[in-house]
């Protein structure tokens, strides 16, 4: 794979003595096969699963209400077409190309930007750190879903407070001066002093909840074994986790569309307001949706294509996938509103006091409404196997991707024996020590800061940004279109060259500069700001990521040999095989080692 890549010193010096070596020619113990997808059902399932997440079911619904309903979808499908689609063919026909992983993929097609690659793999850990703990938050309300009353749904639990108080139907008319001071709900209660524990400030982030840790744990085990034998394994578990969410989405839909109240809440999902196009913060939530729901720039979707064989029509495919994606959000909509609308009709309150996004909609707000049906036990139990499978595969195939870059920059090292496993497992093992930090009782405020600096607007719109410029300007348009030409037989529409050297690199510094100009602190939980101390730590975890952009090219321009002229010269051509050149390309000629197969009539392989 990369033993056939070669682009001078800076190149070579990473590869790790694989560049005289062919990849049957290995010495001692057996270099293992990179592999392949056994099927292209199991590369549309992986990527349907890493970009189909909580994402889809907790947040886009609750933006649609928001920011105008049906009207939304003007700035969403803007962002979709001129930023969506476009990163997201250039970056899975980019691993299919090169056959290699983020890092390696973007040091090969562009070796100035090769910090495109450590930038997304670095986000990549971030995320795997974090996220997982929503997993360990739903596997644990999962567990207490099995008793005979759902503890979230009275006030007589041992966590319970005098300020317990049962809100439904009955009493929602009742004197004020008859609640008890600072009145709070039994699934708040549940949320907060039994699940999280949580400390009134920051500072305060107590001992690690075992419960939690053991959660957190066996999560943590089931990814390891997901991903333990590479795309033979992710291959094989996709079948499951990425379409058993549809199958409870569909009995969720159903249940919700029976339920008395479920119309007034779909007309507050899609009752469209005009004049909500006039807010900017409107056209910011659709770009931002867009980046986080597309896995854009975390160097995944590069990962899962380099498996794919090389004529695999991937043009299609990402027509498919991103109309599977945003058919999901839209979908999950109405399963969620339905059942918002009924239990605001169970309270007598009007929907938009019940209407949360984020970990509120997941873990209190649609946890009430499951408590107010019949047989209650048996749609927790539903709604929280899918937010785990909905999260489980985008935190597995995740980190497949990262295995996958580092395996790359290494092969001669890593696929051998069981180093791949152990390396697999070093990993999990040091971001689930990271992650206990985040089930302490200030765990929570440690979360969203991870969350939203670490994989935040800000970095995905830099890197969309440099990635458009070094597929549009340094390695050419045309160029990368010839590539997708001769792996599908389809040239890209032209609307996908403009918007690689123009469109989306304009939108996204835009977008990026507005969000800039709006920035305000970081709300916590509990109504808290986050102090200045904690704001400086965020901003370190996005420049952990985006500062290895600047990093890497200053490297490989110091590393490089000859002029500063002939450096950039050098560092802007693709390291092709040595056969051609680096100056003398030919479009017609893969990156990698993978045979090309006649093209068929359709294009597809």
């Amino acid at each position: 794979m990369t033993d056939k890549l070669r682009g001078g010193p800076l190149l070579n010096k990473f590869h790790q003595g694989s560049n005289n070596k062919k990849r049957g020619e290995v010495t001692g113990d057996v270099l293992l096969d990179r592999g392949q997808w056994a099927s292209k059902a199991e590369f549309l399932l992986a990527v349907a699963g890493q970009i189909i997440g909580l994402g889809n079911v907790w947040r886009f619904p609750y933006l649609c209400y928001k920011n105008g309903g049906g009207v939304f979808f003007v700035p969403y499908l803007l962002f979709l077409v001129l930023c969506g689609i476009p990163l997201f063919l250039l970056e899975t026909s980019l691993g299919q190309y090169t056959s290699l992983g983020g890092v390696s993929a973007w040091r090969t097609i562009c070796p100035l930007f090769g910090g495109l690659g450590y930038a997304s793999q670095m986000m990549i850990l971030h995320g795997c750190v974090y996220y997982i703990v929503i997993l360990a938050w739903a596997l644990f309300y999962l567990s207490y879903s099995f008793q005979a009353e759902l503890p979230w749904s009275h006030c007589n639990n041992t966590w319970n407070t005098g300020a317990c108080f049962l809100f439904d139907h009955h009493n929602h008319t009742v004197n004020s001066s008859a609640l008890p001071e600072n009145a709070t709900s039994p699934v708040m209660e549940f949320w907060e002093r039994e699940v999280l524990r949580l400390s009134d400030t920051l500072e305060e982030l107590g001992p690690i909840s075992w419960k939690l840790a053991l959660c957190l744990a066996m999560v943590w085990l089931v990814c390891y074994f997901c991903v333990w034998k590479g795309v033979r394994s992710t291959g094989k578990v996709v079948y499951l986790t990425a379409t058993f969410p549809y199958v409870m989405l569909f009995v969720l839909l159903v249940r919700g569309a029976t339920l008395p109240g479920a119309t007034q809440g779909i007309i507050f999902y899609l009752k469209p307001n005009h004049t909500r196009l006039a807010d900017p913060q409107v056209w910011m939530d659709a770009g931002t949706q867009i980046f986080f729901s597309y896995g854009i720039c975390l160097g995944s979707l590069t990962a899962l294509g380099s498996y794919n064989k090389y004529n695999n029509n991937c043009y299609k495919d990402s027509f498919l996938l991103c109309l599977l994606n945003s058919g999901t959000s839209f979908l999950a909509g109405f399963a969620i509103f339905s059942v918002l609308g009924f239990m605001a009709e169970e309270q007598g309150v009007d929907i938009s006091t019940v209407a949360e996004s984020g970990p509120g909609l997941a873990f209190i707000a649609y946890p009430r409404a499951v408590a107010m049906m019949p047989l209650p036990q048996l749609w927790a139990v539903c709604f929280f196997l899918m937010i785990i499978m909905l999260g489980l595969d985008t935190q597995f195939v995740s980190l497949e991707a990262l295995m996958t870059s580092v395996t790359d920059l290494y092969p001669h090292v890593i696929r051998r024996g069981h180093r791949r496993e152990l390396l697999l497992l070093f990993i999990c093992f040091v971001c689930f020590l990271i992650g206990l930090v985040m089930v302490t009782p200030g765990g929570l405020y440690v979360f969203q800061i991870y969350d939203h600096f670490s994989c935040s607007g800000a970095s995905l719109l830099l890197l969309s940004i440099f990635q458009s410029l070094a597929i549009g300007w340094i390695y050419g348009a045309e160029r990368f279109s010839s590539n997708i030409q001769d792996m599908t037989g389809h040239s890209p529409l032209l609307l996908f060259k403009l918007c690689w050297k123009y469109l989306t690199p304009a939108v996204c510094t835009a977008t990026f500069v507005f969000s800039l100009v709006r920035w305000s602190p970081l709300r916590l939980g509990k109504g808290l700001v986050a102090p200045g101390w904690a704001t400086m730590l965020g901003w370190l975890l996005t420049l952990s990521s985006v500062s290895l952009l600047p990093i890497w090219a200053v490297y490989a321009l110091v590393v490089t040999p000859g002029t500063l002229q002939q450096r950039f010269r050098h560092l802007c051509s693709p390291a092709t095989n040595s056969s051609l050149g680096l100056h003398h390309y030919s479009p017609a000629v893969p990156l990698s080692e993978k045979p090309k197969e006649p093209i068929i009539q359709d294009c597809m392989t």
